[in-house]
């Protein structure tokens, strides 16, 4: 059933990704300030232990003094203490962050997909919409969460510089150009990973279509023995993913080797300069101590920059996905004054000459049986070139919010999602338990409620595949009754029952919509039998109007159409 879309002006419309990370991490600025801050206390706090290390051995343990010794241990005491709580709360902010980003992403890719509506398919493949949820999402998650620690590591590092500094200025210049100079040495694989992770992106996305495709046909697969032959094509396009991962992971392993290597050096140099002084007297035991930790202590942030930049060049590929759904535009433009629908009215579609009567069940059958999407689109104005007026009023005239609110297209695409039985009829939650059951009468589905275990409350699996493709069909035309809107079109809402079910849905449908403007379009004699008016379209245009019978005998189109008989049988069987 195509659904009210969701509105959310907070929905970014951006043309980068850059722009999207920014508007991300503007909307949870408070909870990324919070981070930072406590990663910069609990990165400084660490970058502080070897220098109260140092003075403890230096004026404790070499001095003999045990009071300066008490002093300096409490102060490592206080800033270990202070260490841990940041760390706790630099912790429970990334969470926050990462949960914060990801699942905004959630929400304005789902919304901007509701909005979409019927555009959304005709546009990008399912797979690139499934992939976004897969795994761009926790990419964005992970770059705000890395956010607060690359704050702290840029603070410690300064911190440690400064202090070097002051000890010695060989030491400190080696740390305020070394460091530079490993990230710039970095630099040059970060470019082609980017484009590696862009084309295993794209690989990832196209095989996750080709498995929503087998999955969603995968009966018809097996009736017509093509089991094979998708599997063989899925596992080729495994393989191209396979290959396209093991690209990015070639670089992504030397990037990672050069975040212990590079590092590793450094210590080296910092330590070996280290001792050298401390053998010709320019340093203390304890100083040296304290370089040494410094030295240690350094490959944390120089890891965390690294780590940084890698994630920030995954949130990028990952935001460019993002953006190419919220780039996207839907098939139907809203008025610049918009104008009210009334409550009551014909629906009319001067093109085809579609003419379904305020309060009457009508049917539209159609010579072309492939027409009906395109009837149903128009009369649901889900196309933009769509002349359909309702009560005298153009439907391109109003709001999509205000056509949605009096007609509602049901249509073969229709699908079930997970979640409680009554949810997914009843959305809104305002029926009550004797309108849901009036509706399952009228669809004929109490076979279906019986057969579940906590009727009403049982869970619907994915695309409700627990339940046969009749079961399917009729649980969402009581979904479709119980929105009871002024005008109900139903595209084929009995191809998928037998024929006793069919007329008892055929009967009960009439007197349940009694007063309000029904339009089925379907080809079903049992339906046509029991509707106000049968309208029949040939090449997109109303070619006769009446009663069924009265039809059968006067248009032998409509008779061969309704009979699925060719020209030569109808004259054999006279």
């Amino acid at each position: 059933m195509r659904q009210l879309p969701l509105a959310d002006p907070g929905v970014p419309n951006h043309r980068s990704p850059a722009r999207y990370l920014w508007w991300v991490a503007g909307g949870q600025a408070r909870t990324l300030a919070g981070g930072m801050a406590f990663g910069i206390l609990w990165m400084a706090a660490q970058a502080l232990i070897p220098a109260l290390l140092g003075k403890a051995i230096d004026e404790g343990i070499a001095a003999r003094d045990s009071e300066r010794l008490l002093h300096w241990t409490a102060l490592l005491f206080a800033v270990g203490v202070v260490q841990a709580v940041a760390g706790i709360m630099r912790h429970r902010f990334a969470v926050t962050n990462w949960l914060t980003a990801a699942y905004r992403t959630v929400q304005v890719v789902t919304r901007k997909s509701a909005d979409l509506g019927a555009t959304l398919p005709k546009q990008l493949a399912t797979g690139e919409v499934v992939s976004i949820g897969a795994g761009d999402l926790s990419y964005i998650g992970n770059l705000m969460e890395i956010s607060a620690r690359f704050a702290g590591a840029i603070v410690a590092f300064v911190v440690v510089a400064s202090i070097l500094l002051s000890s010695s200025t060989v030491l400190g210049l080696v740390v305020l150009i070394g460091v530079p100079i490993m990230l710039f040495c970095l630099g040059p694989m970060l470019r082609p990973l980017h484009r590696r992770q862009s084309a295993q992106r794209e690989a990832v996305g196209e095989l996750n279509s080709l498995g929503s495709d087998i999955v969603a046909g995968l009966r018809v697969l097996r009736g017509i023995g093509g089991e094979e032959s998708f599997s063989r094509r899925y596992r080729s396009e495994s393989q191209q993913v396979r290959k396209a991962g093991v690209r990015v992971a070639g670089i992504q392993s030397v990037l990672d080797a050069a975040q212990v290597l590079l590092p590793g050096i450094f210590v080296v140099l910092v330590v070996g300069l280290g001792a050298h002084f401390a053998l010709r007297g320019q340093l203390s035991a304890g100083s040296l101590v304290a370089f040494y930790g410094y030295a240690t202590f350094l490959v944390l942030p120089l890891r965390t920059a690294t780590e940084f930049a890698n994630q920030l060049m995954r949130g990028l590929v990952a935001a460019g996905r993002v953006i190419r759904v919220l780039k996207l535009e839907t098939d139907i433009t809203e008025p610049e004054t918009p104008v009210r629908l009334p409550d009551r009215g014909d629906l009319v579609d001067p093109v085809s000459g579609i003419r379904a009567r305020d309060g009457l069940f009508t049917a539209v059958v159609s010579a072309e049986s492939d027409n009906y999407g395109k009837l149903a689109d128009a009369l649901g104005r889900y196309d933009d070139a769509s002349e359909v007026r309702y009560g005298g009023v153009t439907l391109a005239s109003a709001t999509r919010a205000d056509v949605r609110e009096r007609i509602l297209v049901s249509d073969t695409g229709s699908q079930l999602f997970t979640g409680p039985l009554r949810t997914e009829l009843d959305p809104t939650g305002r029926r009550s338990e004797d309108d849901l059951m009036a509706a399952l009468r009228t669809a004929s589905a109490e076979d279906v409620l019986v057969a579940l275990p906590d009727g009403l409350d049982s869970e619907v699996e994915e695309k409700g595949r627990s339940f046969s493709g009749g079961q399917r069909q009729r649980l969402v035309l009581v979904r479709a009754l119980l929105a009871d809107p002024s005008v109900l079109v139903l595209v084929e809402p009995t191809s998928a029952v037998d024929a006793h079910t069919e007329a008892r849905i055929a009967e009960r449908l009439r007197a349940h919509r009694a007063g309000r403007t029904t339009v089925v379009l379907t080809g079903s004699p049992l339906l046509l039998d029991r509707v106000d008016e049968v309208i029949f379209v040939a090449a997109g245009r109303v070619v006769a109007t009446g009663k069924h019978r009265e039809l059968l005998e006067s248009t032998p189109q409509y008779r061969r159409t309704v009979t699925r008989q060719t020209e030569d049988a109808e004259e054999a069987l006279r």
